[in-house]
């Protein structure tokens, strides 16, 4: 027995969103088509902030902590551009 698939034509707009979080402040760094594509981003992120860790520490600045959660293109911020992976290095995070 073969399955019918129905195609809306209001196409689904969800997207996979890595979001960079420091104390109450968050941000969209970067939005992927997959969940797995997003994942590999966070964890690619997560292992640059460890990298600068030692240096974080010096300067008092606190971590972005990641996450991955699902966005629709409409919620994205008006005027969104992917963050930089160490954008909060040089100020870019806010």
């Amino acid at each position: 027995m073969s399955e019918v698939i129905a195609l809306n034509p209001a196409r689904d707009d969800t997207m996979w969103a890595v979001v960079a979080n420091i104390g109450k402040t968050s941000r969209v760094a970067e939005i992927f088509p997959t969940r797995v594509a997003a994942l590999a981003d966070r964890a690619w992120r997560e292992q640059q902030v460890r990298a600068y860790a030692a240096f974080l520490e010096s300067c008092r600045q606190a971590r972005p902590r990641y996450s991955v959660v699902p966005m629709r293109r409409a919620d994205l911020p008006r005027k969104w551009k992917p963050l930089p992976a160490l954008g909060f290095l040089r100020g870019q995070f806010v």
